[in-house]
């Protein structure tokens, strides 16, 4: 299992949860990993758990340029650098009725789904250029970007764009040896889903857990998915067997969207 074996790759969003478990997933295919997220001291906890040797942290606000900047110079400078695999994770949810969706939830979550995909991806990707590599970007988006839902307008508009920065990306960057690809999870378990459920308790008069267990029992597959699920896929993206794919999104959804 050393598919990454050689490869430096920066994750946002990696002190817990899904980019957690691609941390986890890249260090046994001998990648080296630079756990980037808003919390630096959960960060910095996730790297020394996983590895002392292999994984670094670095505070990265994925809203704020400078600091995405500062996160690059600092991975370089502790030897963690050139980077080789980019994994645009950072994001948060929201969810509202069209009636109540307020401009600072909107910007929020525009601000750190999409101005910090796009903007994190251009700093890699002139990383990359800089370099001469031929480096593997990875947006995450979701089955929420492949359709609306009456209480997730804002979400799945970020998601939406992320798709759509990933195919713009992908037939830009490709001219340089880098492939940008994308991921679209369908609904994954995790200490999120608390958050997700509540939302749903508060527009939709459910009870509290009823939410997460309807949509985990209308999974195709018979249930939510995990966060162990999308490692397959991540690692197949950043690994050389995906030369030849470029501007797509991957649906690991446990059957609940098909394209």
């Amino acid at each position: 299992m050393t598919r990454l074996a050689g490869k430096t790759a920066l994750i946002t969003g990696a002190a817990r949860g899904i980019g957690k478990a691609f941390a986890e997933a890249y260090l046994r295919e001998g990648a080296r990993v630079i756990i980037a997220d808003i919390d630096q001291e959960r960060a910095a906890e996730t790297a020394n758990e996983l590895s002392r040797k292999n994984a670094m942290s670095v505070h990265m606000d994925v809203t704020n340029t400078e600091s995405i900047q500062e996160a690059l110079g600092m991975a370089e400078s502790d030897g963690f650098g050139p980077i080789d695999i980019l994994i645009n994770n950072a994001a948060i949810f929201s969810a509202a009725p069209i009636t109540e969706i307020t401009e600072d939830d909107f910007a929020r979550c525009f601000d750190i789904n999409v101005k910090g995909t796009l903007f994190t991806m251009q700093a890699v990707a002139q990383h990359m250029i800089n370099k001469g590599i031929k480096g593997r970007i990875i947006n995450m988006a979701s089955q929420a970007g492949r359709r609306g839902e009456p209480l997730v307008a804002v979400y799945c508009a970020t998601k939406a764009a992320v798709i759509s920065l990933t195919q713009s990306a992908g037939l830009n960057l490709i001219q340089h040896g880098i492939n940008v690809n994308a991921i679209a999870p369908g609904v994954v378990d995790g200490e999120h889903w608390d958050g997700v459920d509540a939302f749903f308790a508060k527009y939709e008069g459910k009870a509290p857990g009823q939410k997460k267990r309807e949509v985990g029992e209308a999974v195709p597959f018979g249930r939510m998915g995990t966060a162990e699920d999308l490692t397959g896929m991540a690692v197949f993206l950043a690994s050389d067997e995906a030369e030849y794919i470029v501007a797509q999104c991957y649906n690991v959804d446990g059957g609940q969207w098909m394209s």
